[in-house]
């Protein structure tokens, strides 16, 4: 599996167009505008207690993390907990529309740019992160009359410019991020389905193949992991789009979870989708725990992280799981749900959590009883 992996990521690199010298290059450059040094247990102790990075790598498993453009750019802590631990990175919003065209035509891939070129730096695969969203839409894009010939051209031009900027260097794209209603089974009312109607998602995950015919292409929804009419009506469209042999390659669950409400039938409901030949990863994964967080809610919150990749791991189609955000300070939970914190693997001064020690023994054990079988 980790051959399988060195050779994806060689891959990527020959479709980049990028001989051995241009990317020796681009190394030295990055690191050196960035100072970018890879982590060390020895350099940072704290962050010692079992190689997650290397398991995740002796599993085949995509590890991935959502990471902010400052502080990878600026936070060498930052920069040492990304790239020490995970193996694969999405962008968490510096893709979105509202960042990378804040202008209609007027396009601002520093941020891309600096995540792209940090994952390849540091030998990390790449996620991202999105094409079609109702949130962070630029002003003149919301707020535009639009016809539906020349909203099309927007999305086109749109699409050349940020998945062609990054084509063959990105393994996965969320393409459509969630196209239904917060907790129900309608599809959203947005622009995308105001002006082009349902099969706007179809048309766009045909724009994105086309664009990067190489990237797996995505469905990013919440809410849809524990089963019930949303998650049955995003099944019922995911089965829709394989009959009609759209460019669909996988299904992500978000996972924003609540401390406690982990379901218990995850892996049932990732395999229904699976039976479908997709693939499902855990897209945005966090636990977030109700103020005020002790220590037996921090332990127990482990025990909950170490199942979600316990399940990924017994899915045979899901390629990884990505937890959204580095460390507690720069996590997007206490700003959108009010009274709850401690969401991620790492704390606000960067030390690692039972949550981290929780993946790391989801991806032990698998490995020990892998070893134990091989030997009978």
């Amino acid at each position: 599996m980790t051959q399988d992996r060195d050779a994806r990521k060689a891959a990527l690199w020959r479709r980049a167009g990028l001989s051995a010298v241009a990317v020796g290059v681009v190394v030295l450059v990055v690191a050196a505008a960035l100072a970018l040094v890879p982590w060390s247990p020895e350099e940072e102790g704290d962050h010692a207690d079992g190689d997650l990075r290397e398991l995740a790598d002796s599993h085949g498993l995509d590890l991935g993390v959502a990471a902010a453009v400052d502080p990878l750019v600026e936070d060498r802590t930052y920069q040492q907990v990304v790239s020490g631990n995970y193996t694969s990175m999405t962008a968490e919003n510096t893709m979105k529309w509202s960042l990378v065209q804040p202008e209609r035509g007027e396009f601002d891939f520093e941020g891309p740019d600096a995540l792209v070129d940090f994952a390849d730096e540091h030998g990390m695969s790449m996620r991202g992160h999105t094409l079609m969203w109702h949130n962070q839409l630029p002003e003149w894009l919301e707020e535009g009359d639009w016809e539906e010939e020349e909203l099309r051209e927007v999305v086109q031009e749109h699409a050349e410019a940020l998945l062609g900027r990054y084509q063959g260097r990105m393994e996965s794209w969320d393409v459509i991020n969630e196209p239904f209603e917060d907790d129900g089974p309608e599809l959203r009312e947005n622009l995308w389905l105001e002006v082009f109607g349902e099969d706007y998602i179809a048309d766009a995950l045909w724009t994105a193949n086309a664009v990067d015919p190489e990237a797996k292409l995505y469905i990013n929804e919440f809410n849809v992991e524990g089963g019930g009419d949303k998650s049955d009506a995003l099944y019922e469209l995911a089965s829709d789009l394989v009959e009609r042999d759209v460019p669909l390659h996988g299904i992500g669950f978000q996972s924003h979870f609540v401390h406690g409400q982990v379901p218990e039938d995850l892996v049932e409901q990732m395999e229904r989708f699976t039976d479908l030949g997709l693939e499902v990863t855990i897209s945005e994964l966090d636990v977030r725990i109700p103020d005020p967080a002790g220590e037996e809610e921090i332990q127990a919150q482990g025990e909950e992280y170490r199942r979600v990749v316990e399940a990924c791991l017994e899915v045979a189609r899901c390629p990884g799981v990505t937890v959204w955000g580095v460390a507690d300070h720069h996590s997007w939970v206490p700003e959108w749900f009010p009274g709850t914190t401690d969401a991620l693997p790492f704390d606000e001064d960067y030390v690692p959590k039972p949550a981290r020690s929780g993946m790391v023994d989801a991806l032990s054990r698998h490995r020990e009883a892998r070893r134990r079988g091989a030997a009978r």
